[in-house]
């Protein structure tokens, strides 16, 4: 999924370790990556290559790419490459405990809804919606071992809503692999760090306010080891005949989310967990979620809300800190 919402902030090293940056297009969006070194020893190739590979398994608008061929009206069943396994296994956790929050068989409603790589001018009636839904539902998928399973024919996933934050995490354990300790990675606004810059400074990002969220102070948070994602229902929506709508469909209505939440940020240990979770509190009442996050203890969140017509800020327990009060 493409997220917006987090920049990163820049310092200068002070020490004899060097300042590297790759940065490019990739999945639909841009990347970078910056890394503190006493030499470069990452190539664009390597970066780029880690991209491709993804794509191939998980990219949608591939027409070879694994997901694609799963997601054939022939195919009953399919044995999944490391990296697919991996995304679906994280998200079956997050289905069950989010109780169907997150569900990656929203494929079918998300295409006729116009957001998926099919073009559409038209919304779906109702009728068409009930239709569909008897599709949806990670209830109609079993994994067994490495092998995928349709439990009902038509079934068809969609893994935008943690693929991208699994490609943070694969990035930043390349990186790792490769001897780098010192980093930050960020692709579509979705960012994992690892270690500190030089002088042992925190990375630093500063979560971005919506235009419709008006004026109002702008966090900066400090990220040690951390990930962080913003998503909000001002990034991608689409509007017929005075309808407008978010890409964040409910998998239990089949309709676009009608959310009081204006954007929500999560940080938690991985891009991939973070990334999953931040559809899960943009699809809850914003003291649902903050409920959720202190009980879960597993992620911290900060979000913004409309009550009356006003804008309201509500955070976990957690989250102050990762303040910057300096």
């Amino acid at each position: 999924m493409m997220l917006i919402g987090c920049g990163v902030y820049a310092q200068q090293p002070i020490s004899s370790l060097q300042k590297h940056e790759l940065f490019g297009r990739a999945q639909g969006t841009t990347y970078t990556i910056t890394y503190y070194s006493t030499v470069q020893s990452i190539s664009q190739s390597s970066i780029d290559s880690i991209f491709n590979i993804i794509d191939q398994s998980m990219s949608l608008y591939k027409k070879d790419s694994n997901i694609s061929i799963f997601n054939d009206s022939k195919t009953v069943k399919q044995k999944l490459d490391p990296h697919m396994l991996k995304v679906v296994k994280e998200s079956f956790r997050v289905y069950r405990a989010s109780k169907g929050l997150f569900d990656i068989t929203v494929m079918p409603l998300v295409s006729i809804w116009g957001f998926g790589p099919q073009k559409v001018t038209d919304i779906p009636d109702s009728a068409r919606i009930l239709e569909t839904l008897k599709i949806v539902g990670m209830d109609k998928l079993k994994l067994k071992g490495n092998t995928l399973i349709k439990k009902v024919e038509g079934v068809q996933i969609d893994l935008n809503g943690i693929a991208q934050g699994y490609t943070v995490d694969a990035l930043y354990d390349f990186l790792i692999e490769n001897n780098i300790n010192d980093f930050i990675v960020e692709v579509g606004g979705e960012i994992r760090s690892h270690g500190l810059k030089p002088g042992k400074i925190p990375f630093k990002v500063l979560v971005q306010r919506p235009e419709m969220a008006g004026e109002g102070k702008s966090y900066v948070l400090k990220l040690e080891n951390k990930s962080i994602t913003t998503s909000g229902s001002y990034e991608k929506y689409r509007e017929v005949k005075n309808y407008k709508f978010s890409h964040h469909i409910d998998p239990k209505t089949g309709y676009p989310l009608k959310s009081q939440t204006i954007s929500v940020t999560v940080l938690a240990n991985s891009a991939m967990e973070a990334d999953a979770y931040d559809n899960v509190f943009m699809a809850m009442r914003p003291d649902d979620a903050i409920s959720f996050a202190n009980a879960k203890n597993i992620v911290d969140i900060y979000l913004m809300y409309l009550e009356d017509g006003e804008v309201k800020e509500a955070y976990s327990s957690g989250f102050q800190k990762y303040l910057l009060t300096d």
